[in-house]
């Protein structure tokens, strides 16, 4: 009988407690001991949805999370919350773990170690970053610090850093609950995951709804009063008061760990592995969720994508390959959907200024369309942005800005785009059709239909 093996994982949350959990099913206690270390306070949770827990739309954590640690320790994985891993000695295979609360630290052996050790809101090193009342907002533990921050302040001035996914879900959040946001942004428009053009759109939902949005404003401090809390965010020209602070400037992958054991890390930081999530030149080693980079099927690069869709598919990969099977994660094409209030926005594949750098040759188009046939009740204006290469008509990527029904369409591109069609091939597409859910050439197929038109025009 084959001795039994040890599975360590570090990190708790989608990729790591995904790969847990699927080896598990493939491999009995009797055969491999798994044991899993987090630093926080929660497992296998939904940080997507702290913003929603913020603007009181989820009651609370518990709606959060997918699997308590009750239930992973009920199914045989030996988990550890509030236990930080600290150091990865690769040669004697080992870990070095401590425990938070009593800093007791003791060494552990693994035959098999998985790192999701995800990634952390970037914090500037700014005069006044770490006062209280800033929060950056990554894990459950993050977003009650906040809400406690809320639920104590005394003012009602909110001020948001950044205009990212999180920056722009934040910034309704609060508007949510009574705040006045102002929202100070590096770039020129909100949403640099968009062309400016679509991002122009954003804005001026943004503004509708009472934000105030500061474009191509650089943070420059944090002013804080004479109880040493945030009083107001300086730039260079102006001060916006501020009774709390959200940094939504995005996130960087979490690898110091990695970094100091010398593992392979790409332009991101990330951590590099092969098809199968196993770290680069390590047999023993895989990695997934929010601290690796993974390959961009449109550009051939890789790239820093931090997405819980992709990190419990990471996880499971993982996961299965431990466990004795095989799997493979082959890649992304770059999609994401986001919100602000009922703004829907959606994009997949690449922007005008990532195919540039990719050295591709393109043709863009722009269309206007509706949710539903125009005549129908209901029907709701939206904007479809198209990439297309301009030799070969080949998609590159899709942006959609638009009202109820615009952004779940963008996964129409993101098949499309995996599947490598040219826009004359979408342009067939056998795409469902009713006066209440869509227009006889659907938005997306408008697009294509234009795009296909400037690829000809152009002519190679």
């Amino acid at each position: 009988m084959a001795a039994r093996q040890r599975m360590v994982v570090i990190g708790g949350d989608a990729a790591g407690m995904s790969a847990a959990s699927q080896a598990r099913r493939l491999r009995g206690p009797e055969e491999l001991e798994i044991v899993a270390f987090e630093r926080g306070s929660f497992t296998s949770y939904s940080a997507c949805g702290i913003p929603y827990w913020v603007g009181g739309d989820v009651p609370g954590p518990d709606a959060l999370i997918a699997r308590t640690p009750e239930e992973h320790r009920e199914r045989g994985i030996d988990l550890r919350l509030g236990t930080e891993v600290e150091e990865i000695d690769v040669s004697g295979r080992r870990v070095r773990a401590r425990d938070l609360a009593s800093g007791e630290e003791a060494w552990w052996g693994y035959d098999r170690l998985v790192i999701a050790t995800g990634a952390r809101p970037v914090r500037p090193p700014l005069p006044g970053i770490d006062a209280p009342g800033v929060h950056g907002v990554q894990t459950l533990d993050d977003g009650r610090a906040l809400l406690e921050t809320l639920d104590r302040a005394t003012g009602r001035r909110a001020v948001v850093v950044g205009a990212g996914y999180i920056g722009v879900e934040m910034a309704e959040a609060l508007v949510r609950r009574g705040y006045q946001v102002t929202l100070v942004n590096a770039a020129e428009q909100p949403m640099t995951t968009l062309d400016p053009d679509m991002g122009r759109l954003v804005d001026e939902a943004m503004r509708g709804m009472g934000i105030e949005t500061v474009n191509a404003a650089e943070v420059t401090k944090i002013l804080t009063g004479g109880d040493g809390r945030v009083r107001a965010v300086a730039t260079e020209h102006a001060e916006y008061p501020a009774d709390v602070v959200v940094l939504g400037i995005g996130v960087t992958p979490r690898t110091e760990l990695a970094r100091a054991a010398g593992l392979p890390l790409g332009p991101s930081g990330g951590l590099l592995t092969d098809l199968g999530m196993r770290v680069r030149g390590h047999e023993d080693i895989w990695a997934g969720g929010d601290c690796v980079e993974v390959l961009d099927l449109v550009s051939g690069d890789t790239r820093h994508i931090p997405l819980g869709t992709h990190a419990n598919k990471h996880g499971q990969v993982i996961g299965t390959n431990v466990g004795g099977g095989y799997a493979t994660f082959p890649g992304v094409v770059g999609t994401a959907v986001s919100k602000v209030c009922d703004l829907e926005i959606a994009r997949t594949g690449l922007l005008e200024r990532q195919a540039a750098a990719a050295g591709l040759r393109f043709v863009t188009v722009t269309v206007e369309s509706t949710s539903r046939a125009g005549y129908y009740p209901g029907a709701r204006p939206m904007r479809v942005k198209m990439l297309a290469e301009r030799r070969t008509g080949r998609l590159l990527g899709v942006q959609i800005v638009g009202r109820e029904g615009a952004a779940k369409r963008v996964d129409i591109a993101a098949v499309a785009l995996t599947a490598r069609l040219t826009v004359e091939q979408m342009t067939a597409l056998d795409l469902g059709y009713a006066p209440p859910f869509s227009p006889v050439w659907g938005p997306v197929l408008v697009a294509a239909r234009k795009a296909f038109a400037a690829v000809r025009a152009a002519g190679g």
